[in-house]
C-alpha cells in the first residue's frame, strides 16, 4: 500500500542525484584577472558609442570599427592608434521624421553601423540603421583615408529598422545574404539574397516565426563532392516554435540553409527560396529544463570543408533566476547529413481545428525537397532550380520543417556555466608541446569578462577570465587575428592578446593552469608561449594539459619569514594570495592548522583577520595553498609571517601601515564594524563552503518536494490511503489509562503528547488529534474527538 509514496521518495532522489552529477561539473575559472592588472589597450573616442560592428582587413593592416554616427580605421596591431575617420551622421530631416514617430532623438533617431563586408582591395559595404531607416553605403580607403563615396542605397532587407534588433548577414561572390526584418514594426521577418536575381523566405510562420537571427556563413560543399552539389549558406536563429504544445511561446533555436545557386521556382516560389530548410539545433544540459536560446556562432573553418566545426553560445529561457549558459559544437557533416537525408515533418489538423506537426511518413517527390541541383538532376534534365517540377516545389513550400534535431560533437556542451551570461564567442586552435591541436575558446559574458576555457577529453576547464571593461557591460562582439582578441562594447573597444604566459609566476602556477599556449621553461625559469613549429619546441618545457601532472617542476628554495611587529589590542591582517580559484588557502600558527571555526580569527580567502591581538598571538604564520588536479593534491607556501610582541608605545602610523592593521574606519573598539564586510572578502573561502551550499540547495529541495506532498494530500490530489495505509487502531473509549510512544529506548507519556492518528471508519479515513479534557475536577483524560465530514455544507 506504500509503494506509490516509495516511489515518489524514489524518483525525488533521483532527481535531486541527476541534478547534482549535472551542475556538480559545473567549473568556475582557476584564475582572474581584474580591470587594473588586464594591461589590454583600449580604443574609444568621447561622444561616440555602441562599438559593436567590426571587420578585420589583414591586407591593409586595419580593424575597420564600425560605431555610432562614425567608422574608424585602427591600427590592427595597436588600436590605441587611430589611422583614419569618417562620420555617418543623421540628416535633420530624417531626425525630424524618426521623432515624429515616436522614437528617442538621442537614442533612436542615430545612425548605428550594423554591417561592414570587403567589395574588394579598396572599397567596403556599409549598411546601418539610420534614423530607423535602413541605409547602405560605400567606403573607400586610400592614401591612409576613409572616405564615404555618398551612394546610398535602400537598406530593407540589408539590416534592421530597429538598431538593437539582431541581424545576420555575409557577402559571398559580390552577393549579399542577409537576415533581418523588412518593415518597420519588425514583424517581416526576411532571408534575402540581394543580387541580379534576388531571392527571399516566404513570409510564413512555418518558414520563419518571430525570429532572432545570429549568424550566417557559407561553406563550400561543391569543393570535392562527387555528387555535383552546390555551396550552401547556412544560417542561426533562434524562434517561436510551431511543432511543440505548450502554454506559452515556446522559443527554440534553429539551424537553416540555402543553396548558393539557387535561382527560385518557375511557377510555384517565384522568387522565393526553392532550397530553405530548416532544423532544430540541440544543446541538451544535464537537468531538465526548457530549449536553451542560441546567442552566438563561431564558424572553425578547415581546409577541407568536412572538417569544418560551428561553435556556439547557447543561454538558458526557463527563467530570469536561472541564469546558465553552455557552448555546444557541431560538425558541418552533421548539419548536412539531417538536411539531405533525414525526415520532414508536415502539419495535420486535428480536433477542434488545431494544428500539429508530426513526422511525414510519406512518399517525397523527386528530385528531393530542398536539395541543390546535383549530378543526379542534372542527368534528368533538371539544370536549375528553376526547372524543378511543382510537387517538389509545393511539398517545400509546405514542409520546411525538418524531423531531426542536430546534435552536438560530444552528445553534450563543451561549457556549461551559471552566473552572468555569455553573449560571444571565438575560438582558436592551438598546438601544445606534445604536438596536438586543441580548440581554445573565447566566451565573452555579459559584465565584461572574457573567459578562456578547453575542453580535454569530456572535462571541462576554464583556465582564467580577465575583466577587459572597467564597468559591467555586455560584450557585443568578439574577434580573433593572430593570438590578438579584439572585443567591443557599448563604451569601447579592447585589444588583449591571446596568451599571456606572464600570468603564471611559478613552474606549479604554469603548469596547473593547463593552458596549451604556455609551458614552463625549466632553464628560462619562467612561463613562455610554446612555439608553434615542432623545430622550435624545447624538449626542456613542462606541460600536463588533459593529467595536471606538476610532479615534473624543479624543488623552489624556501621561503624567507617576514618579521612584522605586534601590537596588543589590535586587529591584525595578514595578506596571503593564492592566485588560484581552485586553491584552498590554509593557515597555520606555530605548527598546528588554524581552523575557520575560530572565533579569535577570521579566514579569508587572501587574508587571515587577528581580532585584539595579544603577546599569545605572537609566533610564526604559515600561509599555504592546497590544489587538486586529477586526483593529486600540490601544496605551495605562499607567505610566512613571524609575529613579535612589540610596546604599543613605539606604534607609528608607518608601522601600522607595515603591520596590515585595520584602519580606524573599518575598526571599533571590539575590532570589525558590525554592518561592513572586509574589502578583501572572497566569495569562495573554502571547499567546506561549498559543500555547505550544496547541502542548503538539496535541503530547499526536499522541503519544496514534501511540502508538495502535503499540498496534494490536503486537496486530495492523493489519497492518504497511500501515506499511511489502512490500519485499524483501538477507539478512544478503549484506550488503556496509559500509552506510550517509543522513541529509540526512551518512553513518553502520551498524555504529554499530542498524537497524530489515521483512524479508519465506515465513513472514511480522517485526522485527528489527543486533547486534554478535565471534567469535574477529575484526573485529566484524553479524549479523542473524531467527526466525519461526508457532506460539503460542513465544511
Amino acid at each position: 500500500m506504500r509503494s506509490p509514496l516509495l516511489l515518489f521518495i524514489i524518483l525525488h532522489g533521483i532527481f535531486l542525484v541527476c541534478a547534482y552529477n549535472g551542475w556538480s561539473s559545473l567549473k568556475i575559472p582557476r584564475k582572474t584577472i581584474q580591470y587594473e592588472d588586464n594591461h589590454v589597450i583600449m580604443f574609444k573616442e568621447e561622444g561616440v558609442w555602441n562599438y559593436s560592428t567590426m571587420l578585420i582587413r589583414e591586407d591593409l593592416g586595419l580593424l575597420v570599427l564600425g560605431a555610432r554616427e562614425a567608422v574608424y580605421a585602427l591600427d590592427i596591431n595597436d588600436i590605441s592608434i587611430a589611422k583614419s575617420k569618417v562620420l555617418w551622421k543623421v540628416s535633420e530631416e530624417k531626425q525630424k521624421e524618426c521623432t515624429s514617430k515616436g522614437k528617442h532623438p538621442d537614442i533612436d533617431c542615430r545612425n548605428y553601423v550594423r554591417m561592414l563586408h570587403q567589395m574588394n582591395d579598396s572599397v567596403m559595404y556599409m549598411c546601418g540603421t539610420n534614423a530607423f531607416s535602413p541605409t547602405c553605403d560605400y567606403i573607400a580607403y586610400g592614401d591612409g583615408q576613409l572616405k564615404l563615396e555618398g551612394k546610398q542605397e535602400d537598406g530593407r532587407g540589408k539590416c534592421p529598422f530597429n538598431p538593437f534588433q539582431r541581424s545576420a548577414s555575409v557577402m559571398v561572390d559580390q552577393d549579399l545574404y542577409s537576415a533581418t526584418s523588412l518593415n518597420f514594426l519588425g514583424s517581416e521577418p526576411v532571408i534575402l539574397r540581394t543580387s541580379p536575381i534576388t531571392l527571399r523566405t516566404v513570409f510564413k510562420s512555418s518558414w520563419l516565426n518571430e525570429p532572432n537571427f545570429v549568424y550566417m556563413d557559407v561553406v563550400p560543399e561543391s569543393e570535392d563532392s562527387p555528387e555535383g552539389d552546390d555551396d550552401k549558406v547556412y544560417m542561426f536563429f533562434s524562434e517561436n516554435a510551431v511543432e511543440y504544445d505548450f502554454y506559452n511561446k515556446l522559443v527554440v533555436s534553429r539551424v537553416a540553409r540555402v543553396c548558393k545557386g539557387d535561382m527560385g521556382g518557375q511557377r510555384t516560389l517565384q522568387k522565393k527560396w526553392t532550397s530553405f530548410l530548416k532544423a532544430r539545433l540541440d544543446c541538451s544540459v544535464p537537468e531538465p529544463s526548457l530549449p536553451y536560446v542560441i546567442q552566438d556562432v563561431f564558424h572553425v573553418r578547415h581546409k577541407k570543408w568536412r572538417k569544418s566545426v560551428f561553435y556556439a553560445v547557447f543561454t538558458s529561457q526557463s527563467s530570469s533566476t536561472d541564469r546558465s549558459s553552455a557552448v555546444c559544437a557541431y560538425d558541418v557533416t552533421d548539419i548536412s547529413e539531417v538536411f539531405s537525408r533525414g525526415k520532414f515533418k508536415t502539419e495535420v489538423t486535428v480536433e477542434m481545428s488545431d494544428v500539429k506537426w508530426v513526422t511525414y511518413n510519406g512518399e517525397l517527390p523527386v528530385p528531393r525537397p530542398g536539395a541543390c541541383i546535383d549530378n543526379a538532376a542534372r542527368s534528368s534534365g533538371i539544370m536549375r532550380s528553376l526547372d524543378l517540377p511543382d510537387n517538389t516545389l509545393q511539398f517545400i513550400r509546405d514542409r520546411p520543417l525538418m524531423d531531426d534535431a542536430v546534435r552536438p560533437i560530444t552528445g553534450k556542451p563543451l561549457l556549461l556555466k551559471r552566473g552572468p551570461l555569455l553573449t560571444r564567442l571565438v575560438v582558436d586552435h592551438v598546438t601544445a608541446s606534445d604536438g596536438q591541436s586543441y580548440p581554445v575558446m573565447f566566451v565573452g559574458t555579459e559584465n565584461g569578462y572574457v573567459q578562456k576555457a578547453v575542453n580535454y577529453d569530456g572535462e571541462m576547464h576554464i583556465i582564467e577570465e580577465v575583466k577587459l571593461f572597467l564597468n559591467a557591460e555586455p560584450i557585443d562582439v568578439l574577434r580573433l587575428h593572430q593570438n590578438q582578441l579584439y572585443a567591443g562594447s557599448a563604451s569601447g573597444v579592447v585589444q588583449m592578446p591571446a596568451s599571456n604566459c606572464s600570468h603564471y609566476s611559478s613552474c606549479l602556477d604554469c603548469v596547473l593552469a593547463r593552458d596549451p599556449y604556455c609551458a614552463w621553461d625549466v632553464p628560462a625559469q619562467r612561463c613562455s608561449r610554446v612555439p608553434s613549429s615542432p623545430e622550435d619546441r624545447k624538449s626542456n618545457l613542462i606541460q600536463s594539459l588533459k593529467d595536471g601532472d606538476a610532479t615534473r617542476c624543479p624543488t623552489t628554495a624556501p621561503m624567507e619569514p617576514k618579521t612584522c611587529n605586534l601590537v596588543p589590542g589590535n586587529n591584525i591582517r595578514l595578506l596571503c594570495h593564492p592566485g588560484s580559484n581552485l586553491a584552498q588557502v590554509n593557515w597555520n600558527f606555530a605548527g598546528k592548522p588554524l581552523h575557520y571555526s575560530n572565533r579569535k580569527y577570521t579566514i579569508y580567502n587572501d587574508a587571515i583577520l587577528i581580532y585584539n591581538a595579544s603577546a599569545a598571538d605572537a609566533g610564526r604564520y604559515t600561509c599555504a595553498s592546497v590544489e587538486r588536479a586529477k586526483g593529486r593534491d600540490y601544496t605551495q607556501t605562499l607567505a610566512i609571517y613571524d609575529l613579535c610582541e612589540q610596546s604599543e608605545v613605539v606604534v607609528t602610523d608607518k608601522i601600522k601601515t607595515t603591520l596590515a592593521i585595520l584602519p580606524e574606519s573599518h575598526t571599533t573598539s571590539s575590532g570589525l564594524h558590525k554592518s561592513e564586510e572586509p574589502p578583501w572578502y572572497s566569495k569562495t573561502q573554502s571547499s567546506e563552503s561549498k559543500w555547505i551550499v550544496m547541502q542548503v540547495v538539496l535541503a530547499v529541495l526536499s522541503v519544496m518536494m514534501a511540502s508538495l506532498l502535503i499540498w496534494n494530500l490536503y486537496m486530495g490530489h492523493i489519497s492518504p490511503f497511500l501515506c499511511c495505509g489502512r490500519q485499524l487502531i483501538k477507539s478512544p473509549r478503549n484506550l488503556p489509562e496509559r500509552e506510550y510512544m517509543h522513541t529509540g529506548n526512551d518512553a513518553v507519556d502520551s498524555k504529554q503528547q499530542m498524537v497524530r492518528l489515521c483512524v479508519t471508519t465506515n465513513s472514511g479515513l480522517e485526522a485527528s488529534s489527543f486533547h486534554r479534557n478535565t471534567t469535574n475536577g477529575d484526573t485529566p483524560t484524553d479524549v479523542c474527538v473524531l467527526r466525519c465530514i461526508t457532506d460539503e455544507s460542513e465544511i
